[in-house]
């Protein structure tokens, strides 16, 4: 059962934009921590943004300026915007959220399929 939902990836040239789209249920979503993660192709997957459910959020140094994280509450929705896309920006990127379920901190973690986002020089 899928439960992250990603939509947006795409091929674009180097210095084009894209925004990527992530739903899921209000359960998942509320008041936790939502982000993504991208692939490349032989390399480990790495953070490339966070925003939690306050608002705080995190970027990997690469995409600092270049990429914004943003919620929208009524929606469940995360969303990556990224401009001045780089060929090394290519790669498979993956929305990622972590439920806290108990007030000790224990907390799952939820993926997304993946969604391939090229960029050429």
């Amino acid at each position: 059962q899928v439960q992250l939902v990603e939509s947006g990836g795409g091929l674009v040239q180097a210095g084009g934009s894209l925004r990527l789209s992530c739903t899921t249920s209000g359960r998942i979503f509320s008041g936790n921590v939502m982000g993504w993660y991208r692939q490349a192709p032989g390399k480990q997957r790495e953070l490339v943004a966070t925003i939690s459910g306050g608002g705080t959020l995190n970027y990997v140094d690469s995409v600092k300026g270049r990429f914004t994280i943003s919620r929208d509450n009524a929606k469940n929705t995360v969303y990556l915007q990224m401009n001045s896309l780089k060929p090394e920006d290519t790669a498979v990127y993956y929305c990622y959220a972590r439920r806290v379920v108990n007030v000790e901190g224990a907390a799952l973690d939820y993926w997304g399929q993946g969604t391939q986002v090229t960029v050429s020089s």
